[in-house]
């Protein structure tokens, strides 16, 4: 049995779960998720848990059980208090700033780049060198992320670019001075 997926999940207060024809809806005070559920699992809202269960014991079902388990739950946390991923950007000259509903980032091109969020999705640009993404849907949120942070990745030699908040970014050394003689000897 699936460690995970035996447990079952908590329905915190303010949130209704609903499990009909095969697709689970959550809904919550941050907005409304809903999820085809994978025919192998099964799933039963009694009273205030959740509980999810598979058919048999196959390998692939038992990474469903725990997988869904967790899927469910992350739905649930996400309408009731929701999600959020923080960026920072490091370099000279380097900013963000919020045009309307768009993130514009200048960060090093020719042009400024215009990114316009998904629905469900609120950017925010609390300085120019923070950005915060937040959403009920934690894999959506992850996405934006990480699409930002694609924009201009950090690079391994001054750390310029776009990062995680409290990301560690590895440096490599530049290139060996050269020594004050010619490097040879007699």
């Amino acid at each position: 049995m699936s460690r995970v997926g035996k447990k079952p999940v908590q329905i915190t207060k303010g949130v209704t779960v609903t499990h009909k024809d095969g697709t689970l809806v959550v809904k919550g005070p941050k907005g409304e998720l809903s999820a085809r559920v994978h025919p192998d699992i099964k799933v039963d809202v009694k009273g205030e848990e959740v509980l999810v269960a598979r058919q048999s014991d196959e390998n692939e079902q038992r990474a469903l059980h725990g997988l869904w388990r967790a899927l469910v739950q992350n739905m649930i946390l996400g309408v009731s208090s929701g999600y959020s991923k923080k960026l920072e950007i490091v370099g000279v000259g380097y900013r963000a700033e919020m045009k309307g509903q768009k993130l514009q980032l200048l960060i090093g091109y020719s042009h400024p780049i215009l990114f316009g969020p998904p629905k469900g999705i609120k950017i925010e640009a609390p300085t120019q060198t923070n950005i915060t993404i937040s959403g009920s849907d934690k894999q959506l949120v992850g996405l934006v992320a990480a699409k930002i942070r694609s924009f201009r990745p950090p690079e391994p030699y001054k750390g310029k670019g776009i990062k995680y908040e409290g990301e560690y970014i590895r440096r490599k050394a530049g290139k060996a001075a050269a020594t004050a003689g010619t490097g040879t000897t007699k």
